[in-house]
Order: structure tokens, then C-alpha cells, then sequence
């Protein structure tokens, strides 16, 4: 489970996400990972990128940890006709994959950005 500190669904670029990121497994993981990354979601390629990673140690079978993460200036969350863009913390257990994820906004408004369809007519 991944609680936010803030308890905020909307972030700008340049804050400090923080939280605790907590644990109950029937086994002890190989590796457990806290994440900040991004990801796309739509039509076409669906990219993904990690941008910062804390390995928890040691590992146990049931547990709770502290992150924090310095957010980026960019990119930003945006939704558009064909694609959108995501912002997530999650913890990863390896090798089941078993996971949890919070997901945010990242937006120097608070807000996500909406790409509209325009009118490029001359």
C-alpha cells in the first residue's frame, strides 16, 4: 500500500513527494523496489521510465518504509485523443510482481493538462 504524505492527487514540478510505502507478503521477495516513474497509456508505442528507485533493505516478509522523491521539472501528466501521460510511485516485489501504485499529477498548474483536437486550417 503507497500513503502520500499530503494526501494530494496533484504536485508541481520542483516538490517533495513523500509517504510510506507498506507490505504484507506469505514469502519474503528476492528484491523490493519504491519507484517514481512515468508512463504513457493509449494508442501507438506505450513508453515507460523510471526515474528514481529506492531498494528496500533488508527485506521482510511484512514491513513499512519512508520515500521521498524530489519531483522533476517535466514532463507533465497530460491526456489527450490518443495518448496520455501518468505519474505513479509504487512499490514492486520481485520475482511475483506483486505490486501497489499511487498515481499523480504532475503540473506546474495543480492540474492535468488536456490536449484538445485544433483546427490547423490556414
Amino acid at each position: 500500500m503507497i500513503d502520500l504524505t499530503l494526501n494530494a492527487e496533484s504536485y508541481r514540478p520542483g516538490e517533495e513527494l513523500s509517504g510510506y510505502a507498506s507490505w504484507l507478503f506469505e514469502k519474503v521477495p528476492k528484491k523490493l523496489d519504491i519507484r517514481l516513474f512515468w508512463y504513457t497509456q493509449g494508442k501507438g508505442t506505450e513508453d515507460a521510465l523510471i526515474v528514481k528507485s529506492i531498494p528496500v533493505d533488508p527485506l521482510s516478509r511484512q514491513g513499512s518504509q519512508e520515500f521521498r522523491f524530489p519531483l522533476p521539472k517535466a514532463p507533465y501528466s497530460f491526456s489527450g485523443r490518443l495518448i496520455s501521460l501518468i505519474w505513479a510511485v509504487e512499490i514492486i516485489a520481485e520475482p511475483s510482481w506483486e505490486s501497489a501504485r499511487k498515481e499523480l499529477l504532475l503540473s506546474p498548474s495543480g492540474e492535468e493538462i488536456i490536449l484538445l483536437k485544433g483546427n490547423y486550417e490556414s
